[in-house]
């Protein structure tokens, strides 16, 4: 049986309200709002539908389906090969990190290569649209807008021989459907517009773009479901103080996942770093103590980070310990090995560490980066110029292998650096504890 619902109709212009007011927000007339029960309406199966019937995958119609591109041929290579038709694509991220300057760009991008797009806006007007895509100079006579908050007002525009091959939604916590209960953003309602999108997008092999908000915690907000829905979930990621953004690929049905592409942004948009190896280090000076360079890896893409420590006298009875972009306990591990393994004393001293370039790094083969920067600033030796290093540090001070071990060895010869301190790998050299590395490292320290 459907749900009944309470809605509040004015007797003198018949607008319909959710909640009873005083004044009639239509009209402005006072009290004229009077109760009704509404039976929301409910989908049926059309009279003389015919029976589903097996088909053989093999023999499944996929006219129309080609892959198109997104514009962006580096956006092209983290999603397989481009846009799939009536495929759905969830894109997340913290307000103002760029996520409708990205979107409005990729719309422009596909409009300019001949197909149509719509641009279905619930928070901005058309001439804030407009306003922002001349900025971008994405303009273009195949670049539609729509500026709703009413899913039902979509679904006209999908009709006919010729719908759009890509719809952007920005945002699905903006839009409401007459299915659902509520106001914009809870749970039912993100579910309900979601639900209909997808559905529909995919029967019409139209690629669907969702914008999605995300909470304080950083988790994409709305119900789970809506990760299960669709067929790819994109993160934009960085710091609002930085230039550059992260765009991370957390699940794709036809594509590899954990790819990672970064973005600079710019007056005229997102543009893409080609060659990030290198771009997070910055004017580094590696004559100073207490920094030491990490070849991370994030998905396939190795780049350069530098860490920095600094280890100073403490006059606090419990000393300080503070990291930023990694996790912190990572450092008071760290910091155990060294003082049980190469019988050293922190107790009077704070330690502070950090990771260069607003990055966050949340792989172990940070571990013996932040090791040598730690050791650095506590001898106040710089480590070699051109040194490069990863590994993962166990509790017995072992130096153990990580992945894409081939890949940071072959970026770190393209970019000159030596030497290259990692772990022992099958028939290569390397180092085996923190003992050995700090032989090699800080042969020349003090005293």
């Amino acid at each position: 049986m459907a749900k009944l619902r309470e809605i509040y109709i004015c007797s003198h212009c018949a607008s319909q309200s959710s909640q009873w007011r005083g004044q009639c927000p239509a009209c402005g007339e006072w009290n004229t709002l009077e109760a009704r029960v509404s039976t929301p309406a409910k989908a049926s199966r059309p009279a003389g539908g015919q029976p589903a019937t097996l088909t053989p995958l093999s023999a499944a119609d996929d006219r129309g389906a080609a892959v198109f591109s997104t514009g962006l041929l580096a956006l092209d290579r983290v999603l397989g090969r481009g846009f799939v038709p009536g495929a759905a694509l969830l894109v997340g991220g913290e307000p103002g990190i760029g996520k409708s300057t990205l979107l409005l760009q990729v719309a422009g991008a596909v409009a300019e290569k001949g197909r149509s797009v719509l641009y279905v806006s619930g928070e901005e007007s058309l001439a804030q649209i407009k306003l922002r895509a001349d900025r971008l100079g994405v303009l273009h006579d195949s670049l539609f807008a729509l500026a709703t908050s009413q899913v039902e007002e979509i679904f006209p525009l999908l009709e006919g021989s010729r719908p759009p091959s890509l719809i952007v939604l920005d945002s699905v916590q903006t839009l409401t459907s007459s299915r659902a209960e509520g106001l914009p953003g809870n749970v039912s309602q993100v579910r309900a517009v979601a639900t209909e999108l997808v559905e529909l997008c995919k029967a019409k092999n139209i690629t669907l773009l969702l914008v999605g908000h995300v909470t304080k915690e950083g988790n994409l907000a709305g119900p789970r479901l809506l990760e299960h829905m669709v067929d790819v979930v994109i993160a934009l990621e960085g710091d609002r103080q930085q230039a550059f953004r992260l765009l991370r690929v957390l699940k794709n049905r036809f594509g590899p996942n954990q790819e990672l592409l970064i973005f600079q942004m710019m007056m005229e948009g997102m543009t893409v770093v080609e060659d990030p190896s290198t771009y997070f280090l910055g004017a580094r000076d590696p004559g100073l103590s207490g920094t030491a360079v990490v070849m991370a890896l994030d998905g396939q893409r190795p780049f350069a980070v530098e860490v920095q420590a600094l280890v100073t006298k403490s006059y606090l009875a419990i000393p300080r310990r503070t990291g930023l972009g990694f996790d912190v306990n990572r450092l008071h591990l760290l910091l155990a090995v060294l003082e049980k393994r190469l019988h050293l004393s922190f107790a009077q001293v704070d330690i502070y560490a950090k990771v260069g370039g607003g990055m966050r790094l949340q792989e172990p083969g940070i571990d013996l980066a932040l090791v040598a920067a730690v050791l650095s600033s506590h001898y106040d030796l710089p480590l070699p110029e051109r040194a490069v290093l990863w590994g993962e540090v166990d509790l017995n001070g072992q130096i153990r292998p990580v992945s894409g071990h081939a890949i940071r060895k072959a970026q770190a010869e393209r970019l000159g650096y030596a030497p290259v301190v990692c772990p022992v790998h099958e028939q290569e050299r390397g180092f085996s504890t923190l003992i050995e590395v700090q032989k090699n490292l800080f042969s020349r320290r003090k005293g």
